[in-house]
């Protein structure tokens, strides 16, 4: 926990003083990083993480049951964009990414082992796999094409842009039916390198992106704005809740989904939000807010 935090806090601050020494050259240049692992790394990860994965039953309800908090906090959300904030349909896309979108992987694993025991890691790959996965390749792929622009004018532009930029989809899909044996354990482990070595780059392109356009401005926390609150009250505080609730009359629900369903945003929005054009500012705050509001808790619970 602690090689994360410090992970996390390096590479945002190499990423601002890149953009302020380099301006208009780190932020794009980045993204442009973001979108090769888009391509690359990202369809081998999940390829290789999904294929040994088998989920069990007795987790089906849970897990059907945080799908119902997430759709519901994904709409509410749009609601508040759309009527009480009066966004633009590119802000309003990139708030969706940061509330579909869950860091229950970077963060979420090592908090499980941390806090419930490494026993109960096989639990939050289950969850990580059908909710956080999937949030993120048919959610906020989905909100993307819908809300980015980037994704063409019509419906018909858009559906495309979902299908041919969403290669992550496909490596998944094929993960469904592949044999265990196109999964050698070398390559998994390669996979869980790449992870890890996705947070930095992500991290880094968070911080240019909160540098753009301010070069000349001195170096400060980004400011509270009204799009990252709603992404926090939400996604820090009603998801959760709403999941004890609803799993409350029903099910005894594991310790390590309501965890799970408490991670800030996680970075994989960065990689949707830079292939469909939605706004890269309200996504760098909304992460860096949950981030810096989660992981302190983390540290403070896995130290004690």
């Amino acid at each position: 926990m602690i090689w994360i935090a410090l992970t996390i806090v390096a590479a945002t601050w190499a990423g601002l003083v890149a953009e302020r020494r380099m301006p208009g050259r780190a932020g794009p240049g980045s993204r442009k990083v973001l979108t090769g692992v888009l391509y690359t790394a990202l369809p081998a990860v999940v390829f290789f993480n999904l294929v040994r994965v088998e989920l069990d039953r007795d987790f089906a309800l849970g897990i059907a049951l945080a799908w119902v908090a997430v759709i519901a906090c994904g709409f509410l959300a749009f609601v508040i964009g759309a009527r009480f904030l009066a966004l633009e349909r590119p802000q309003i896309g990139a708030m969706l990414c940061c509330i579909l979108v869950a860091n229950t992987a970077y963060l979420g694993y090592p908090l499980v082992a941390a806090l419930l025991g490494t026993e109960r890691l096989g639990e939050a790959v289950a969850f990580d796999v059908a909710v956080g996965t999937m949030a993120l390749l048919i959610g906020a792929f989905s909100v993307g094409a819908a809300f980015g622009t980037k994704a063409g004018e019509t419906p018909r532009q858009r559906v495309r842009a979902f299908f041919t930029r969403n290669i992550p989809l496909y490596a998944a899909a094929l993960a469904m039916i592949a044999p265990d044996a196109l999964a050698p354990g070398w390559a998994i482990d390669a996979s869980r390198v790449a992870i890890v070595l996705m947070l930095p780059i992500g991290f880094f392109a968070v911080g240019a992106a909160l540098a753009e356009g301010e070069e000349d401005e001195p170096f400060r926390f980004p400011p509270l704005t009204r799009p990252t609150a709603v992404v926090i009250a939400i996604k820090l505080v009603l998801m959760p809740a709403l999941l004890f609730a609803i799993a409350l009359p029903l099910i005894d629900l594991p310790a390590t989904f309501l965890l799970l369903a408490a991670m800030p945003s996680g970075l994989n929005a960065m990689i949707v939000v830079q292939a469909y054009g939605l706004d890269l500012k309200i996504t760098a705050n909304a992460l860096v807010w949950t981030t810096a509001i989660v992981v302190p808790v983390a540290l403070v619970a896995s130290l004690l």
